[in-house]
Parts: structure tokens; sequence; C-alpha cells
């Protein structure tokens, strides 16, 4: 186990009841849920994670870091976040780019939102109602996606070495 300070990683903090934040990360604004979010940001989320949105090419990348907050860390909000980036994919889909939803586990969760398809406010809000349990805002995204572009749901993924059928 490491030290109160987490080692080379820390120090951490505590963040107005949130999960610890590193030191670095203290002085990042608190995102509202109805607040803006620039292109270029970075903000401590009201569920404790972190929130980068950069400019890359055609899409916004948008990256939510969950570490340190275990209770984002569901297999319920994973779903959810999962559904979330196939609404952000659909669109893609119907503009002719592929991408599919990127993830590393569940603590760190990455979206590529194309530009000129979901309001990116709207995106970061539905993200947010999330890490609060409500699974409204995704389920409207997603149907509005899926009127546009046609299902994008998936099935369970495909194990890798699994033969082609």
């Amino acid at each position: 186990m490491t030290s109160e300070d987490r080692g080379a990683a820390g120090p951490y903090t505590e963040y107005d009841n949130l999960p610890v934040l590193h030191a670095r990360e203290k002085d990042l604004p608190l995102l509202h849920p109805y607040g803006t979010v620039e292109v270029g940001g970075r903000y401590v989320t009201p569920g404790g994670g972190r929130l980068t949105v950069r400019k890359d090419g055609k899409h916004l990348q948008i990256t939510l870091d969950h570490l340190g907050c275990p209770a984002q860390l569901t297999a319920e909000k994973t779903a959810l976040f999962e559904r979330l980036g196939l609404a952000a994919e659909g669109h893609c889909l119907h503009a002719g780019c592929r991408h599919h939803v990127a993830a590393a586990g569940a603590v760190l969760r990455s979206f590529a939102l194309r530009t000129g398809s979901i309001e990116l406010t709207t995106f970061v809000r539905a993200a947010l109602a999330i890490e609060l349990g409500d699974e409204r805002p995704v389920d409207r995204l997603l149907k509005d996606t899926e009127a546009l572009a046609g299902p994008v749901r998936r099935t369970a993924p495909r194990e890798h070495g699994s033969s082609a059928e």
C-alpha cells in the first residue's frame, strides 16, 4: 500500500466533498450541469471526474477520467457511458467516418464527437447526468441518433481471437 500522499502519483487534495484530486487539478473549475463547456477546457465534474475537451480534426475529443471515483465505475454507469458513445458514433457513421467507442476500462472514458453533430453542451450534460444517476438524456440522444443514422446499438463485444462467422 502506498503512503497517504500516494507516493509518486500524489499529493492528493480533498475538493468540495468530491473524490480526492491531484494537487495540480485542485484549481480546475467545477463544471455546473447547466454551465457552458469550452473546447480546450478542463473541468472537475459534479461526480468527481475530470473532463477534458479538445479539437481533433473534424471531431471534438472528450475525455472523462473517473480515477478515484468508485461510484462512477459501476456496471450500470459503464453501460450508460457506452450508450452515450454509441450516440456519438452514430453521427459519425451518418457522416461517413468510422471509429469505435474508445474506452480504457471504466476509469478513462474517451468520446469522439463529430463537429456539427450533437451540440457539445448537450453531450456533456448527458455525461454529467449519467454521473448523477439519470439515464434519460442518454436515451434521448441515442433515440435521436438512431432516427438519423439507423440502429447503432451493438450486441456483446466479440472476444479477440474468435473466428469469423
